[in-house]
């Protein structure tokens, strides 16, 4: 009998999971494009294929759900950026990395932020949640705003304070940070992608953002800073 039991729970988990992830990207596309307090808990279930009742059973309530959504986002956020994290502090706790290579770590972190607010599932979707980030005070999103706090603005701000030589807590630094990142920000909207007439940025596209904000990133650098000419 236990054998039975032990051979069948793995795919009672695997259903379960299977109607989990099923909610949560139907509730992504309706948070989106109806926002928290448009999307009706009856809407989401009939999206999502599910009753009533499993939304309650998966997530507790509404705002749950929201949360489980934002959550979903920063877990992807964290695995896309996580390769380079390392890296990163490392080279900004060490006195003796280059400024050549601080501006390399800080080209890639954009170039790879590029790619999670341009490509995967669900796309269009996510863009406009954030969008929605932007403007909306809608409970949850704080882990959003924290997420890219943690992720993006603070890496980046260590390794411009680095290239500067200056303490991250100087405004200078931070209204420095901010204007680097801005030039990608445009791209976590669709209206990128409705400018070029297409659903969704292709791999072409994608690459052409990078080495423009490659070249962008470094142009400021190479004005700003002697020490990092050769690059």
């Amino acid at each position: 009998m236990s054998l039975v039991t032990t051979r069948q729970r793995p795919k009672t988990q695997t259903r379960g999971e299977d109607t989990r992830r099923r909610i949560l990207a139907a509730a992504l596309d309706i948070f989106a494009a109806e926002g928290y307090e448009g999307a009706s808990t009856r809407h989401l279930a009939e999206r999502a294929g599910v009753n009533l009742p499993a939304i309650q059973y998966y997530f507790g309530s509404k705002e749950g759900l929201y949360r489980a959504v934002i959550g979903d986002i920063v877990d992807q956020t964290e695995a896309h950026m996580a390769p380079l994290a390392p890296k990163v502090s490392a080279a900004i706790a060490d006195q003796n990395t280059q400024p050549a290579e601080l501006l390399e770590l800080l080209c890639e972190m954009l170039e790879s932020f590029v790619v999670l607010v341009t490509s995967g599932p669900q796309i269009e979707s996510k863009r406009l949640l954030f969008a929605r980030a932007e403007v909306e005070r809608t409970a949850g999103l704080d882990a959003l705003h924290e997420s890219g706090m943690r992720h993006m603005f603070q890496p980046c701000l260590g390794l411009v304070g680095r290239l500067f030589g200056k303490p991250t807590d100087d405004p200078e630094m931070v209204f420095r940070t901010l204007a680097l990142i801005g030039q990608l920000l445009m791209f976590c909207h669709d209206s990128t992608a409705r400018m070029l007439k297409t659903p969704e940025l292709d791999e072409a596209s994608v690459r052409t953002i990078q080495r423009l904000l490659r070249e962008h990133t470094q142009a400021i650098f190479r004005t700003n800073l002697s020490g990092v000419k050769s690059v």
